[in-house]
């Protein structure tokens, strides 16, 4: 008979330990270990695990092969019928991986999954531990799309779970969520360590001996991190963060770890009343259409992984009201702009000091791209001076130390999008212009060097 006995698990990086310990002695993290009562199995339990129930072709014995034999053939990717998440898996769901997808309660992760599951071509199966068949059915007739070769299963018993998916061999599996899923071989509360952990293994090696993509969703913490062992985010091939405001329409999709591709790629979705519809061209909706030119709006020419994107920047610069001004940044990074608050205060004049300084992203994205330094100090410079920008321009720089305009990559992709979207400028690093045949654009491309120059253009 198997017996029980107490064990310490790390929550950060899932390693186990004799006894608590302030600690962690493999992460250097502390207070994060906790104490669970583990019932493991005895060796001849462990033989009758549910593997022995499945295919033969479980029992087979690997063999190495020379690396000349190994075929490098495109179809292992299949595609999901959804371009926002192919684009953001690398070009499709590959055989036999296994995807993790986390986000915040209520952001969509499950309708995301079950619009997966209800428009892939193939078999799907759909194991659900937080709803009944029942929900699944009638969010599934919400969002309006039929298929036929998708199975619903209500479990919390990953063992179940895996018995059933090696008898209705399905083409993909769909696990929702791994922190309510308990293995018969850990006696441990669900969503402990020790059960996230031995339930990602399994999940693993059902999607690499039976060859079937697994998405598996899971929990966040407090801090936005998936919940569970940090060990879970490296036992699965990718991790996708599902993030978005409540308060706004989009979601974003974005990739944390990507083994089959490239990890700048972005997805964008729109919550509608009938599931996630996909937006495959953001900047019209990242651009905030307005009757009449205000002032502190500027828009910038970003990129996110491949895809180009206009979005729209706006700052609000008033005078202090207590001693000390107010810094603000929704959507961009608080200490770059202090940095270019400081570079147009000593390079060029502008007296920033005295005055509070809100800054923005509109639609409520996050952008990393230093390209939007030079959107960034045109909206700051418009709303000091409060005088409008012209709707048809575009920006696209990154600002230096010493006040210069510095050379941004893929700058023929912006211009590019930005003369699809009907603009009559951009302003670019005058570096950029090297090379570049400006003379195939219908807009107005501006090679500027210095933030002088920028202000000489837009406010003289």
């Amino acid at each position: 008979m198997a017996k029980a006995q107490k064990l310490w698990f790390c929550n950060s990086c899932g390693v186990e330990s004799p006894k608590w310990e302030g600690r962690c002695s493999s992460c250097g993290e502390w207070n994060t270990i906790q104490e669970e009562l583990v019932v493991k199995p005895t060796a001849k339990e462990t033989l009758k695990k549910v593997w022995n129930q499945s295919k033969s072709k479980r029992n087979e014995h690997p063999k190495p092969i020379h690396i000349d034999q190994v075929g490098a053939d495109n179809t292992i990717r299949q595609s999901s019928n959804d371009l926002e998440l192919d684009r953001v898996l690398g070009g499709g769901i590959v055989k036999g991986s296994i995807i993790l997808i986390g986000g915040e309660p209520g952001i969509g992760k499950s309708t995301l999954m079950l619009q997966l599951a209800l428009a892939f071509k193939g078999k799907v199966l759909y194991a659900s531990g937080e709803e009944s068949e029942e929900q699944i059915k009638m969010r599934a007739e919400r969002l309006g799309k039929k298929q036929s070769d998708c199975y619903l299963i209500a479990e919390t018993n990953l063992n179940n779970i895996l018995l059933q998916a090696s008898q209705l061999d399905p083409d993909l599996l769909i696990v929702d969520s791994i922190q309510t899923l308990n293995s018969q071989f850990i006696e441990s509360p669900p969503g402990s360590v020790s059960q996230v952990r031995e339930c990602a293994s399994e999940l693993q090696r059902f999607a690499k001996e039976m060859n079937v993509p697994v998405f598996v969703i899971g929990h966040i913490t407090k801090d936005g991190s998936i919940a569970g062992p940090k060990l879970l985010e490296h036992i699965v091939d990718v991790v996708l963060q599902f993030e978005g405001d409540t308060n706004y329409m989009h979601r974003i999709l974005r990739t944390i770890k990507n083994r089959f591709g490239s990890t700048a790629e972005l997805g964008i979705y729109e919550m509608q009343s009938k599931g996630l519809r996909e937006v495959n061209n953001p900047s019209e909706l990242l651009i905030s259409q307005k009757e009449v030119e205000l002032s502190g709006s500027a828009i910038a020419a970003t990129i996110e992984g491949a895809r180009p994107m206009l979005i729209e920047t706006q700052a609000l610069v008033s005078s202090a009201v207590y001693s000390s001004p107010q810094r603000s940044a929704t959507g961009f990074d608080l200490r770059r702009l202090s940095m270019l608050l400081a570079v147009l205060e000593k390079r060029c004049g502008f007296q920033f000091g005295s005055n509070d300084v809100f800054l923005n992203i509109a639609g409520g994205i996050k952008v990393s791209d230093p390209a939007i330094d030079l959107s960034v100090i045109s909206a700051l410079i418009s709303s000091l001076e409060d005088t409008a920008l012209p709707n048809n321009i575009c920006f696209a720089g990154e600002i230096g130390l010493s006040g210069e305009i510095r050379s941004v990559q893929r700058v023929e992709q912006r211009i590019q999008e930005a003369n699809r979207l009907g603009f009559k400028q951009i302003f670019v690093s005058k570096f950029n212009l090297k090379g570049l045949a400006t003379t195939k654009f219908e807009i107005d491309v501006i090679g500027i060097s210095k933030v002088d120059e920028l202000y000489s253009h837009l406010f003289s």
